[in-house]
């Protein structure tokens, strides 16, 4: 029986990004509560616990990547990764844009595209036999 290979760089970096979106949904959260909350109107409160929820979530899943690819051989992990991290960036920082400035930057949709991507090539990666 051969050694198990060593961890990917990447599956690192996964984990790593998972634990500061994760560090960075709870504190920009308190910021929300205490300090943002009460100059948004009801709209604005509900687009940033909309996206502060799916950060979180999305913190898990980045967790969850990085985990599976230290497991599995093989690339999909990876790319899930990749667009949980861009799609992370894409829709919750369009929905923060939005809700600080005022104006839309337009990649809102795009961003989910690829949070919904990432979640369907994370389980395919789940479903593929390791190596």
């Amino acid at each position: 029986m051969s050694a198990p290979a060593p961890p990917s760089p990447l599956s690192r970096a996964w984990l790593c990004a998972g634990a500061l979106s994760g560090l960075l949904a709870v504190a920009l959260s308190a910021w929300a509560a205490h300090g943002l909350a009460p100059r948004l109107d009801e709209a604005g409160n509900r687009m940033v616990q909309s996206a502060l929820t799916l950060q979180g979530w999305h913190a898990l899943a980045l967790l969850a990547t990085g985990l599976l690819a230290e497991r599995r051989a093989g690339r999909l992990a990876h790319y899930a990764g990749g667009c949980f991290l861009l799609g992370s960036l894409g829709f919750c920082g369009a929905v923060w844009w939005l809700v600080l400035t005022g104006t839309s930057i337009g990649v809102a949709p795009l961003g989910g595209t690829l949070l919904m991507l990432g979640w369907l090539l994370l389980a395919i990666a789940g479903l593929r036999r390791p190596a």
